[in-house]
């Protein structure tokens, strides 16, 4: 076994620390010229990441590529090996490629702890929360970010459809990508603004066509690769199994909006509000949306369409609010309440949570999910939607 199988913080030399750095650096500096400013890229081992690690490599920034460990309980289906092992392999052909180093960083312990303890938690309780929120949040833009700048890096950059702009008071701004089918702003609303006046998104002005041309371009290693699925650093996975690992079935019965019994669950924790598939009730020989839960009956509440008003919600409360910039003052912004769900206007007030009243009916908010608020292409911030908003 050599020491990049070990788990732990490691690169070719060792240990990463400010010695092994320094060391990195100055070897790095002999074949680097014009010099710019240091950035550590997220390196996932997908062709998000590999080709903005290229495109800062290209505009002569003194780049270094940071592959994150955070699960290594999902195995390849043909292989058998640890998918992250593959991921990181990945990583390092394009990082050769690139003539650029390779760190490893190992933060599985501090993702069960900070991730996913506090997903089994909510799920426990009813609610429906957002991984990759959470991920972003508490590693790549949290642990991540610290270790960068621990290491004397300035920036760090990572694969996300999202930009950056900076004003005059070098005060940082979130923005949508580019590419309105994948922006991926809704899930970085919760990072610290320090770390996102320290971040750069190199995909951001382009859209996923144009990434997947320069990749193919450039000749990446993973320039056809598909896109990851699934869970944050977890991948694509049977989720009722992950959460029975933790959480106990609970069966109970499914009823209409009249409470008329039509079929039976195995755990109110493995649905969401909106959900159509994976029921299996086929009553009235139509599909049925879940639109409710009920805890203390253990029931869960299906409607027989999607436009049902049990589905529709005209004001929310938002809670747990994390703000990157200020609202604007007449609290009038769009909002999201899922990922690539189409965004409302509405009027916000604030007190210690955020009352929003939208203009028109906002379909299916899930407690637990957040809530974002923009304004314009800025993203402001959010929260999570309130138990009692529905």
């Amino acid at each position: 076994m050599d020491k990049t199988d070990i788990p732990g913080t490691f690169n070719a030399v060792g240990p990463v620390n400010e010695t092994n750095m320094t060391r990195i650096w100055n070897k790095h500096k002999q074949t680097n010229t014009p010099l710019k400013r240091k950035v550590l890229v997220g390196m996932s081992g997908g062709v998000d990441s590999s080709v903005a690690a290229a495109l800062l490599v290209k505009e002569g920034y003194q780049v270094a590529g940071g592959f994150i460990k955070n699960w290594s309980d999902t195995k390849d289906l043909w292989t058998g090996e640890c998918e992250w092992r593959g991921e990181r392999r990945d990583a390092m052909r394009v990082a050769a490629q690139l003539g650029i180093p390779l760190l490893t960083f190992d933060f599985e312990e501090q993702y069960r702890a900070r991730v996913l303890e506090r997903l089994f938690e909510g799920y426990e309780n009813g609610i429906t929360p957002n991984p990759d929120v959470l991920c972003n949040e508490e590693i790549k833009f949290g642990l991540f970010y610290e270790a960068a700048r621990k290491a004397g890096f300035d920036f760090i950059a990572t694969g996300h459809y999202a930009r950056v702009a900076r004003n005059k008071n070098k005060r940082a701004h979130l923005l949508r990508g580019i590419d309105a089918s994948k922006d991926q702003s809704y899930f970085l609303y919760r990072i610290h603004p320090e770390a996102l006046a320290h971040a750069l998104f190199p995909i951001g002005e382009y859209k996923k066509t144009d990434v997947r041309k320069i990749a193919e371009e450039l000749k990446l290693p993973t320039a056809n690769k598909p896109d990851s699925q699934g869970i944050c650093f977890i991948g694509k996975i049977d989720f009722k199994d992950f959460l029975r690992k933790r959480i106990e079935s609970k069966p109970g019965t499914i009823v209409d909006s009249e409470g008329k019994i039509i079929g039976e669950h195995d755990g109110l924790d493995t649905y969401t509000i909106g959900q159509r598939q994976g029921m299996g009730v086929s009553a009235g020989g139509h599909a049925w949306y879940i639109a409710a839960k009920d805890e203390k009956k253990n029931e869960l509440i299906v409607v027989p369409n999607r436009e049902h008003p049990l589905l529709c919600k005209k004001e929310l409360n938002v809670e747990d609010l994390h703000w990157l910039n200020p609202l604007p003052e007449d609290g009038v912004v769009d909002v999201v309440v899922r990922y690539h769900a189409k965004a409302i206007r509405a009027n916000v007030q604030l007190n210690k949570t955020a009352h929003v009243l939208f203009q028109e009916p906002v379909w299916a908010p899930a407690p637990g999910q957040s809530a974002v608020f923009y304004n314009g292409d800025e993203c402001l911030g959010g929260g999570t939607i309130s138990e009692d908003s529905i």
